[in-house]
């Protein structure tokens, strides 16, 4: 599921960005309180999860949507622990290691996010991510942790002037939009009026130039920079 993810990211870094946030258990937008002590320092996220293959799986769609932070995996509890855990933003953690250490997690559920593999999770006191869900409703998932992102990135390094600049033009937006919302290309070229032809070739022109393969990585692209609402895909 994540292999075509792997082979896109470091094309999909240039091109995105994002203002970190968490949903609290009760659905309250909280960003950590760390400062960042050097402009030019990333902020960094740990996944702290045994299971190598859905850890790194992780680290591939949260360095999508989080081009700007730095994604650190650890198989356990004491690797963590051995790599300065106070200077990670966000815990990214399998519910088991939760459970074997709960305390140290309870003291930093602001800026703890627990991996379940069910919807209904029993740990209340945290917010869930249930990750053995379908990549598309994952990718949603993750979304919609930062709909309600502080503007301006706060508390964040400053988005490049690079990353400002606009790459698509506006039909391609136009284009892009409808693809991420599920219209297949006869669709998009009743909607917009235009040839078949034109949409295949506008299609073919964004992914060419935003470096991306998938829909799944279109939609973050989307997303993320406001051309499309998480509601609408």
């Amino acid at each position: 599921m994540w292999s075509e993810i792997c082979n896109e990211i470091q094309l999909f870094i240039s091109t995105c960005y994002y203002h970190s946030t968490i949903l609290t258990p009760h659905s309250t937008l909280l960003t950590p309180r760390i400062k960042i002590k050097t402009m030019n320092k990333r902020p960094k996220v740990a996944i702290i999860d045994p299971n190598t293959l859905s850890a790194l799986g992780l680290k591939s769609m949260l360095m999508n949507v989080m081009p700007i932070m730095t994604v650190e995996t650890f198989g356990s509890f004491a690797e963590l622990m051995a790599n300065e855990p106070e200077s990670f933003f966000h815990y990214f953690v399998a519910m088991n290691i939760v459970l074997d250490n709960r305390q140290f997690f309870l003291d930093r559920k602001r800026k703890t996010i627990v991996l379940t593999v069910s919807q209904n999770s029993p740990l209340t006191d945290f917010h869930c991510l249930c990750i053995n869900v379908p990549e598309k409703q994952l990718v949603r998932s993750i979304l919609a942790m930062i709909k309600g992102a502080h503007p301006q990135g706060k508390n964040l390094p400053p988005i490049p002037r690079v990353l400002q600049q606009k790459i698509l033009s506006d039909r391609e937006l136009e284009v892009l939009a409808l693809i991420v919302q599920g219209y297949i290309n006869k669709e998009i070229a009743d909607k917009l009026n235009i040839g078949l032809t034109t949409v295949i070739t506008h299609r073919k022109n964004i992914m060419e130039k935003l470096g991306m393969k998938s829909v799944s990585a279109l939609t973050i692209y989307a997303v993320m920079h406001g051309y499309v609402d998480i509601n609408q895909i």
